[in-house]
């Protein structure tokens, strides 16, 4: 592994997390304050996923054929027009605004994922993607409780905090991040045949024996996850009452688990088990949580079934995003990885939709049972089609997983 790039991808996305963690846990409150009721509460944060779902994609591709800095660069200025509307917003039409912006321009993880498998081999990728992970974590470690603590002072705040931590990113991308693909391997892609960006595309994806599996397993497990994530500062408030400092402390311990799973766990995970293993039992290990999620009677239980939430949470991002990248050419990582942060970004469209719904009509118990009874089909699934296979044909190389 090259070091300083890793490194430099590593503070990018801890900043770019930091940034987003700080809005997190105050954005249904800041909604209230016009109006909204819980249903409109979801649809607002599923805006930001229901744009990413577009631009997602595009960005992978993109970064395939010019590179992965100028797309992160254009990432990042998008992200910081979004919170400096976020921050002047003075109705619910500008909140929108603001984080459909951001999630058009805002699908950076995936080419932050694509720029470390540049620099990584097939043995150490899973390593290095758990880098990313960290620096997610170490993101709401710090994130939800300076927001908490920031939105004190009005919920504007910590959005111009964040448009300042993505200025501060802005320069590191375009001062020290070296582009990971040579101008010789870009021109080759460009003259080759560039895969389509279309929802055909994505079929055929999901019809390959080894990128198909992982893309659905991808997309439940998003599913499942992500109704846990988006619901979960308005579940804290219906539930017990917490507001919007206590829900960022919360995060942040999510935040703590997070980092000790996805930087000091994730790598020996790997060398030890396979890829298969791993997916199959955080699956199970999650299933049972979420339900166990949807009765616990207290806060401190809360805080005791977050903990094999977040791990197994933690493992299933990282080895599902590195046995993709195993699974396709090199020419293709960026659109697989595209396509699938855009099935994530489809997943946060809907959770926190049928969320607030499922708070409004059935009661805080309900997300926990609907996320556990997905996880409980996908297990069956991922055994079947994951975990049992034999043999695979690999593509040409790549290793199978």
């Amino acid at each position: 592994m090259k070091n300083r790039p890793l490194f430099a991808i590593f503070l990018i996305v801890f900043i770019d997390l930091l940034g987003f963690g700080l809005i997190l846990p105050l954005l249904p409150y800041y909604a209230e304050t016009f109006g909204a009721s819980d249903t409109v509460i979801g649809l607002l944060v599923a805006s930001y996923a229901a744009a990413q779902l577009v631009g997602a994609p595009l960005l992978g591709r993109f970064s395939d054929r010019w590179g992965r800095r100028p797309v992160l660069l254009v990432s990042l200025f998008g992200t910081l027009v979004g919170f400096v509307l976020l921050g002047v917003a003075r109705s619910l039409a500008v909140l929108f605004l603001s984080r459909i912006l951001d999630g058009l321009t805002g699908g950076n993880i995936s080419v932050a994922q694509a720029y470390i498998t540049d620099v990584t081999d097939e043995k150490s990728r899973a390593r290095g993607l758990g880098m990313i992970g960290a620096a997610f974590g170490l993101g709401f470690i710090l994130g939800p409780a300076t927001g908490g603590l920031l939105s004190q002072f009005g919920y504007a705040v910590p959005a111009f905090a964040a448009a300042g931590l993505v200025t501060i990113n802005l320069l590191l991308v375009a001062l020290w991040l070296p582009e990971s693909l040579s101008p010789e391997r870009r021109a080759e892609m460009a003259q080759g045949e560039q895969p389509r960006i279309s929802l055909q595309a994505l079929l055929e994806a999901l019809r390959r024996p080894l990128s198909g599996p992982l893309l659905i397993t991808r997309f439940f497990f998003g599913l499942a996850f992500s109704l846990f994530q988006t619901i979960f500062a308005l579940y804290a408030l219906r539930r017990f009452g917490l507001g919007a400092q206590q829900t960022g402390f919360i995060l942040t311990y999510v935040g703590v688990l997070s980092v000790i799973v996805q930087g000091g766990l994730i790598g020996r995970l790997s060398e030890r088990f396979r890829d298969r293993t791993l997916i199959t039992v955080s699956v199970a290990v999650m299933a049972v949580s979420l339900l166990a999620w949807g009765f616990v009677p207290s806060v401190l239980m809360l805080l005791v079934i977050l903990a094999p939430i977040a791990a197994s949470g933690g493992i299933l991002n990282t080895v599902v995003s590195s046995a993709l990248t195993k699974a396709v050419r090199s020419s293709e990582v960026g659109g697989l990885l595209g396509l699938s942060a855009s099935l994530e970004s489809l997943t946060r469209v809907i959770a926190p939709s049928i969320g607030g719904l499922m708070l409004d009509r059935l009661g805080t118990w309900s997300p926990g049972v609907f996320s556990s009874v997905v996880l409980t089909g996908l297990f069956v699934y991922v055994f079947l089609t994951i975990y049992r296979r034999e043999q695979t044909t690999p593509v040409p190389g790549q290793a199978a997983t």
